[in-house]
């Protein structure tokens, strides 16, 4: 049985092992005063600009997906940008990554914020595959500052 439940203090080891694993499958890492923060910004009930949801498949956390409402100069209210979104390999192709974007999908519906936009990488091609169906691909290229 799937459950989708926002992150809570208590999902702290399984959401800091996947966090692990989806770092891994970008090739990166970040110090563990980072994971720290952003494992704090997304449970603190008074970071109401952002949210994260965490899947659960037979009682045991395997996905997770964060996100944040930000203001946007085109439109009078705010957006949602789906920041991350992770599965565990072993629970791929049983609903879990779409159950956690449509999560998050009515966490922006309920804010008043239907916008919903996310990035990945051209390579994601299992992930590409659920986002062709369940939005759609724009022709924007992402550009970032270089040193």
């Amino acid at each position: 049985m799937l459950l989708i439940h926002p992150l809570t203090t208590a999902d702290r080891v399984a959401w800091e092992t996947l966090w692990a694993g989806y770092l891994s499958f970008y090739e990166s890492t970040v110090e563990q005063a980072v994971t720290d923060a952003t494992f704090t910004r997304l449970t603190a009930p008074e970071a109401l600009e952002r949210g994260a949801f965490v899947a659960e498949l037979d009682g045991v956390v395997v996905g997770f997906v964060h996100y944040i409402f930000h203001a946007h100069n085109w439109q009078a209210g705010d957006v949602c940008y789906l920041q991350d979104l992770f599965v565990s390999e072993a629970a791929r192709g049983k609903g879990a990554a779409r159950a956690l974007i449509e999560a998050v999908y009515g966490a922006a519906d309920a804010n008043g914020t239907p916008s919903v936009y996310w990035m990945t990488q051209e390579f994601n091609h299992t992930a590409r595959a659920l986002y062709d169906r369940i939005g759609a691909k724009t022709s924007f290229i992402k550009y970032v500052r270089t040193t």
